[in-house]
C-alpha cells in the first residue's frame, strides 16, 4: 500500500514539474534576471532550477551512492558546490531527463521493499534511511516547482495547476 501511495504523490510532483517547465516561454527560461541566485551567488536561469531539481532527484533516488552517475549528456559537476553546467540545457534535453527520472522513481517505488527502506544511505550531510530520503527527495522536488511556479507567476501571470496525485500507474 505505502509503495502505491508513495508513487501517486511523488508522481504528482514530478509531473508538476514537467507542466511548470512546458508553461517557460521561451524568453524566460535561460534568462537570468528573473530567477534566484545560486552557487556563488551566480543568477541562473529557469532551465537550470530544473536541471538541479532532475540531478538530485535521480541522484537521491540511487540513494546518494558514491558510484552514482547521471545519464549523458549530464555530469557530476551538480555536485561541486560552485560549479555550473557549461551551457544551458534544451527544453527537450531537460524532458528526456525528467521522462528518465520518473520512470527510474516509479521502478524504485514499485521495488521497494521493507528492508530496502530500512537500510541507511550515508550522505556527506546526513544519514538517513532510505525510505526517509524517499521523502526528502519528495519535499526537494516540490520546492523548486514552488519556485518555478512563483517564477511563472510573476513573469507570465500564469502557472500550471496543482496536480492531487497522478494519473499514471505504479506498474
Amino acid at each position: 500500500m505505502w509503495n502505491h501511495i508513495l508513487w501517486r504523490q511523488f508522481g504528482a510532483a514530478i509531473d508538476m514539474l514537467e507542466a511548470a517547465l512546458h508553461a517557460c516561454p521561451d524568453e524566460l527560461w535561460s534568462d537570468p534576471t528573473h530567477a534566484p541566485t545560486w552557487k556563488s551567488n551566480d543568477v541562473v536561469g529557469f532551465w537550470y532550477v530544473v536541471y538541479h531539481t532532475l540531478f538530485w532527484l535521480d541522484c537521491y533516488l540511487s540513494g546518494g551512492r558514491a558510484d552514482f552517475a547521471p545519464p549523458h549528456p549530464y555530469t557530476l559537476d551538480e555536485r561541486e558546490p560552485w560549479k555550473l553546467p557549461a551551457r544551458p540545457y534544451t527544453k527537450q534535453e531537460l524532458q528526456t531527463y525528467l521522462d528518465y527520472g520518473r520512470e527510474k522513481c516509479r521502478t524504485t517505488l514499485a521495488q521497494l521493499t521493507d528492508a530496502g527502506a530500512a537500510r541507511v544511505c550515508a550522505l556527506p550531510w546526513a544519514s538517513l534511511t532510505f525510505a526517509e530520503l524517499l521523502i526528502y527527495n519528495l519535499r526537494h522536488v516540490q520546492h523548486h516547482t514552488g519556485q518555478l511556479q512563483l517564477m511563472l507567476r510573476q513573469q507570465v501571470a500564469a502557472a500550471p495547476g496543482w496536480v492531487i496525485a497522478t494519473s499514471s500507474p505504479l506498474s
